[in-house]
């Protein structure tokens, strides 16, 4: 799965004979989100001919919420190609909106197909975009002695550190992919000799660096 990075929106423009198409690209983690989108999109361009709208939505732990609409334009031209466009390019939380200006000419309906989509996959190639990958979050209890050495194991395996906190012990908790947690609860077994033992805490929905293969 992609998405966009987080907050991140992004605009694009085409003209088609006289018709102004403007996409609107925003990451959207939920329904609601999407359309708060869609309707401050709306508000932005009330006297557009149509504003209309797509939106693939991937909540935690429940499964992916599609829906289009077309706004007046003529049933199937306009927000069902927008929708697959999103899901061609595996995209979820994003919620498009393609803003049209009626230019004067009639495109037909498949040179609405065809706007509408190459809105929307135009301004998808100028945006900004992450993987999304399901990793397991992990608690683990160590000695000061073995904190650095976790921590350096960790990023090895392809993981991230997300909080330590020091007492008279250090808690560490980690994020990591599920290929390589059986790795990392061998490595705290070598470390503390069997007497620390990782806790799972749960399956989140972690954004990766396209380039880097590491979470942002």
């Amino acid at each position: 799965m992609r998405s966009l990075r987080a907050k991140t929106r992004v605009r694009h423009e085409i003209v088609i004979q006289r018709s102004r198409f403007i996409a609107s690209l925003g990451h959207t983690p939920s329904e609601h989100a999407a359309r708060q989108f869609i309707t401050s999109v709306r508000e932005e361009f009330p006297d557009a001919t149509h504003n209309c709208s797509a939106f693939v939505v991937k909540p935690e732990d429940s499964n992916e919420i599609g829906h289009s609409n077309d706004d007046g334009e003529p049933s199937g031209t306009a927000g069902m190609p927008m929708l697959e466009v999103l899901r061609r390019n595996n995209m979820v939380n994003v919620t498009a909106v393609v803003t049209r200006y009626f230019g004067g000419t009639l495109l037909g309906a498949g040179g609405l197909v065809r706007a509408y989509s190459t809105s929307v996959s135009e301004t998808l190639q100028r945006a900004s975009t992450v993987k999304l990958e399901h990793w397991e979050q992990w608690d683990v209890q160590l000695p000061h002695s073995a904190a650095g050495k976790f921590h350096a194991q960790v990023h090895q395996q392809g993981g991230e550190v997300v909080d330590t906190t020091y007492t008279e012990v250090v808690q560490v908790s980690y994020i990591c992919p599920p290929a390589v947690s059986s790795q990392l609860l061998t490595q705290v077994a070598e470390l503390t000799s069997g007497q620390s033992q990782p806790l799972f805490v749960s399956q989140k929905l972690v954004e990766i660096d396209e380039a880097s293969g590491r979470p942002i």
